[in-house]
């Protein structure tokens, strides 16, 4: 690999390290829907607003969610379209390749379609 494609490398890995964490992306599937407060959050996927903060912010320091401003409240989306498009290709790619990207004892897959629940890792109870 040359240092060119290796330096090139470092934005693709950080964007999909921001992806690759279970609850940033049940808080970027849910920003799918439509703006949301961090209230709206916590309550919607059982987080602490601590922990909803603490992502939000990775995903702004990404530049895949923003904020605006409203009286005495924040309402966060997405930022980039595009988003949608990669995580449809992603899915795209796990329907082709089945059980060939394996999860590892104890990871979760999150669905990536607004209207799919969480999927179960193979062979664990439902």
């Amino acid at each position: 690999m040359t240092a060119n494609i290796a330096a090139g490398m470092t934005p693709a890995v950080a964007l999909f390290r921001s992806l690759a964490d279970e609850t940033r992306l049940r808080i970027v599937r849910r920003l799918v829907a439509g703006e949301a407060r961090v209230v709206d959050l916590t309550g919607e996927l059982g987080l602490a607003q601590s922990t909803v903060s603490k992502h939000l912010a990775c995903l702004r320091d990404c530049g895949l969610v923003d904020y605006r401003v409203q009286g005495r409240q924040s309402f966060y989306a997405l930022t980039r379209p595009e988003l949608m498009e990669l995580l449809q290709a992603a899915e795209a790619v796990l329907a082709a390749t089945g059980a060939a990207v394996a999860l590892h004892p104890g990871d979760a897959a999150v669905a990536l379609r607004p209207d799919d629940a969480a999927v179960a890792p193979a062979g664990a109870a439902r």
